[in-house]
């Protein structure tokens, strides 16, 4: 289901968002990163991700946002779970002053036989296979390189 901006503006202000965030890696350890162009976490490296729709099995929303943010076609079932985390801006993707974004994050690690073509987005500028050590990773993306070790 899909809200009208000013009915997700409601929630973004009043509730938390339930989100996927996806750790893709290459035979090589890297990790998938697009360059945020939007807010929250914009002019940063972040790993693909997305929220889950009112009425959306979890299962069914981790193959949407696979597709929409990457152009693969990926199941659940390809994925390992990485855990639950919290993310808390004081941004928006309003650009609103006033109220900040409070995700609450499900993590899945998809480790990747070869690294294919990825598809851009409308949220990112660029996609780069990353190791935490590069620049500009934000801390939450940083965070998910501990479920590689």
């Amino acid at each position: 289901m899909l809200l009208s901006d000013r009915d997700f503006r409601d929630v973004v202000r009043n509730a938390p968002l339930v989100s996927i965030d996806l750790v893709m890696t290459d035979p090589s350890g890297a990790v998938l990163m697009g360059w945020r162009k939007n807010e929250p976490a914009k002019g940063t490296w972040f790993v693909p991700g997305g929220r889950i729709r009112k009425d959306e099995k979890i299962g069914d929303a981790f193959n949407r946002i696979v597709l929409a943010e990457t152009g693969l076609a990926k199941r659940i079932e390809d994925s390992r779970f990485g855990g639950v985390y919290e993310h808390l801006y004081t941004e928006n993707c309003f650009g609103e002053a006033g109220f900040g974004t409070h995700y609450c994050v499900l993590a899945y690690v998809v480790h990747l036989g070869e690294r294919p073509q990825i598809t851009l987005d409308r949220q990112h500028t660029k996609f780069e296979w990353l190791v935490a050590a590069s620049p500009d990773v934000h801390p939450y993306s940083r965070a998910y390189f501990d479920l590689l070790t």
